[in-house]
């Protein structure tokens, strides 16, 4: 029987990926960290009260064997560069870094597609940070999910986003190929239940996750 503790559970992939854990009878425990209570219980479920400015109060408090984080924003929720990297790679690399140092052995981290730490774009270069920040913490196992447009409803309302999904709709029936595919919409869900299959199939220092792996898994 293993623990987790994931990091994003109010978020959309987040709240897929804890229903599943939750229901994996591999876990005896997972713990999660919110800004406020998710409003509901369960016998496995441990809920942890934080972000990122008081992420430091939950030192002493980790008890997992694998760390998932699904954390992120947007640029309109986000518009000030400085705090968009805040939310979206201090966080995320800080959460990993508390727990490697409370002994969780593997890390499965939700970036993007394109991530690259050199690029010019500040999207990806943020997306590729984080990646590059978390392997250096050297977990035994690191599992990076690089998706593309995320796909599935929302509570947010979010038109733009929904207005991409549409055009996606008929995009990714033409993105094929091992050069394109990578770059098909999939659903939250997809993603969510790709990353606790990987948890039970550890083998590589770090692999990372495109569209046809995660839809593989």
């Amino acid at each position: 029987m293993k623990k987790a503790i994931l990091f994003g559970a109010s978020g959309f992939i987040g709240s897929c990926l804890l229903a599943d854990l939750l229901e994996n009878k591999d876990y005896e425990l997972v713990s999660v960290v919110v800004r406020k209570t998710l409003g509901f219980s369960h016998p496995k479920l441990r809920e942890l009260i934080g972000d990122y400015s008081s992420l430091h109060l939950l030192e002493g408090k980790i008890d997992a064997d694998e760390v998932f984080i699904t954390l992120g924003t947007t640029r309109a929720k986000t518009p000030d560069k400085a705090q968009y990297y805040q939310v979206d790679h201090d966080y995320p690399v800080g959460a990993a870094k508390m727990a490697r140092e409370a002994g969780v052995k593997s890390v499965l981290v939700v970036t993007a597609v394109g991530a690259n730490a050199n690029s010019g774009i500040f999207y990806t270069r943020t997306k590729g940070e984080i990646e590059r920040d978390i392997i250096a913490l050297n977990f035994e196992y690191t599992c990076i999910f690089r998706p593309s447009m995320i796909m599935g409803e929302r509570k947010e309302n979010r038109r733009f986003e929904k207005t991409l999904i549409k055009v996606w709709v008929f995009i990714n029936p033409l993105l094929t190929g091992k050069s394109l595919s990578k770059y098909r919409g999939i659903t939250g869900q997809h993603v969510a239940t790709a990353m606790m299959n990987a948890a039970k199939n550890q083998k590589e220092k770090v692999k990372i996750f495109h569209w046809q792996k995660m839809m593989e898994m």
